[in-house]
């Protein structure tokens, strides 16, 4: 079982392997989720208030997961001063695939060939929302493994956010300290390889969420508990334990709703909790429930969410930065919330573990992320929909020049310039000099002649009635 090695076979491991550097991307344009709900038609609140979302970022047909996951880890290596020779390890979490052999991975080594570095293991882990996880697991396991020869290792998760991985880090894994489920569940996949769209099974897809992050949860304490009896002390693992709190995020009001069931699950578990003061007061009327009872019961979730709402503005509220102002970005979603956590606090406020300036380092790239998201152009719901069905349209074409334009990404981003007759696509990165104008004639502007419906109106919803599963289609993290 992880983290039951004896002391001995861990002293020949690297020390504190973890995250060494982060970078984070957004779209350039978002949609205004209050006037998204007006050009939708649904009520005032069902996005910005159910959902917890202000903004929307999205992205025009110039710019794909090849595009997204380049612009990340180029930013990743100038920002941070890094070498490509120092490379020994690239991996690729996705649930989005453009290419049924060739990998993404293969489209960054691009970055690589003036360093003339072709020894790069890794390769992409595709899979809905865990994919990121999964290879930043991998990178992990190979610093720690015989393979690792002193290279650093670079993790691009859907081209939103790009990790460097290594020993001595500021923020470090805990060795042995994780806690997986994995179950068979048609809940979120995509059967339609030429369509962007996935089928979601709304109401099992929150089932799935919730009794993941139940067992997860499960098994994380009874590993460190295990821990801690072997170092002679006998304690209960809690949220107290915590200091922070950062959730997969598909949108910010579940992630609420999932520190309330975490502290159902402390509270089931505690043998004797103390209902008369502290954070389980006045919760002795659910000491009984059956936790696999509950994953719509409105009482339930009412009662610890009010429980829990001192600790979720202390722990979790700060992670929601990047889920409130660009939406769900699913594979990297859990590490935009942990890049919104560093943004937002200082190295003295992240301490209490680690100090020092490695971490001042790690902070400081991040403190500009609100800079970033509020430096985005803002577009009507008309032109967001319209670019949504342009790329529904052109997402599998072959000899297309997208008609996005290039004026609009961000200096240094890069962008599709074109797929040609065999389906190879074809990048260029936006000049670092923002007043450079690119590719004159290719500057197209997006109009709505047609009331075309946004996807977000696809969106599963949790119910809010036990009624029977609805399955319902929503565009991908493309937008």
């Amino acid at each position: 079982m992880p983290g039951s090695l004896p002391a001995a076979c861990e002293a020949t491991w690297p020390k504190d392997v973890g995250i060494i550097a982060m970078e984070v991307y957004v779209p350039s344009q978002y949609v205004d989720q209050a006037e998204l709900e007006e050009f939708d038609g649904v009520g005032a609140g069902k996005y910005t208030i159910g959902l917890g979302q202000a903004r929307m970022g999205f992205c025009s047909d110039r710019e794909d997961i090849g595009s997204l996951c380049l612009t990340v880890v180029q930013r990743l290596m100038e920002r941070n001063g890094l070498s490509y020779e120092s490379v020994g390890r690239l991996e690729v979490g996705t649930e989005t695939i453009i290419d049924k052999s060739k990998s993404t991975k293969t489209v960054l080594m691009q970055l690589f060939e003036e360093s003339g570095n072709t020894d790069v293991e890794g390769v992409d882990t595709t899979n809905a929302c865990y994919g990121g996880t999964a290879a930043l697991f991998n990178a992990v396991n190979w610093v720690e493994s015989s393979s690792w020869d002193g290279s650093a290792r670079p993790t691009g998760g859907a081209g939103a956010v790009a990790m460097l991985v290594g020993p001595n880090a500021p923020l470090a894994f805990e060795r042995g300290l994780r806690g997986t489920h994995m179950q068979h569940a048609y809940d979120f996949y995509k059967p339609d390889m030429v369509s962007e769209y996935p089928v979601v099974d709304g109401k099992l897809s929150i089932q799935c969420y919730l009794s993941a992050l139940d067992r997860c949860y499960s098994v994380y304490k009874n590993k460190i508990h295990a821990r801690w009896q072997r170092e002679g002390t006998e304690r209960r693992c809690s949220l107290e334990d915590f200091g922070f709190m950062v959730f997969h995020s598909p949108y910010c009001k579940l992630v609420q709703k999932s520190l309330a069931r975490l502290l159902l699950n402390d509270f089931l578990c505690h043998p004797s909790p103390n209902t008369e003061t502290g954070p389980f007061s006045g919760l002795e009327a659910f000491r009984d429930v059956k936790i696999e009872d509950t994953y719509f019961d409105r009482d339930v979730e009412k009662a610890f969410m009010k429980a829990s709402s001192e600790m979720f503005d202390s722990k979790t509220k700060a992670s929601l930065l990047i889920s409130n102002q660009n939406g769900n970005m699913y594979t990297p979603s859990v590490y935009g919330c942990l890049a919104s956590v560093l943004a937002q606090h200082t190295p003295q406020q992240l301490g209490g573990q680690r100090i020092g300036s490695a971490l001042d380092n790690l902070v400081s790239s991040l403190c500009d992320l609100q800079d970033r998201l509020d430096s985005r152009t803002k577009v009507s719901p008309a032109v967001f929909a319209e670019n949504m069905k342009l790329r529904e349209e052109t997402h599998h074409l072959a000899n297309y020049i997208p008609q996005g334009s290039v004026d609009e990404l961000l200096p240094g981003t890069w962008y599709l310039t074109r797929v040609d007759e065999k389906h190879r696509r074809h990048y260029a990165r936006r000049c670092l000099n923002e007043h450079r104008h690119l590719e004159p004639g290719l500057h197209t502007s997006c109009t709505a002649a047609e009331h075309i419906p946004s996807p977000l109106k696809k969106m599963p919803r949790i119910p809010t009635t036990p009624a029977g599963p609805e399955v319902v289609a929503i565009s991908n993290g493309d937008h």
